[in-house]
């Protein structure tokens, strides 16, 4: 019943970054996923898997596990490299490229 503790990173959907400021606490699979034979759906016996805590930082979920004698995994986030320029910059004479249409 190993857990992973890691901060989500943003959707790729929008460019927001909403629900990625907490440290999430998850429990890895223990068994497989198999289709319903009805439905087709997936579904697993293992209730952990339905189990997803929220922190507001990584030393309050290390907390949370080490006190319930969870055995954990820490993730490190990896934090993006931003490019800072200007909007003039796309018009700059020293460009890289030459700005056609």
């Amino acid at each position: 019943m190993l857990a992973r503790i890691y901060r989500p990173a943003k959707t790729a959907m929008q460019s927001g970054k909403a629900k990625t400021q907490d440290w999430v606490l998850e429990f890895a699979p223990a068994s497989a996923r198999t289709p319903d034979p009805l439905m087709g759906w997936s579904s697993s016996s293992d209730m952990n898997a339905q189990v997803r805590l929220n922190f507001e930082d990584s030393a309050q979920a290390v907390a949370y596990a080490e006190k319930h004698g969870i055995p954990f995994r820490l993730v490190e986030p990896n934090e993006p490299k931003r490019i800072i320029k200007a909007y003039a910059d796309n018009f700059a004479a020293n460009r890289k490229q030459p700005w056609t249409h």
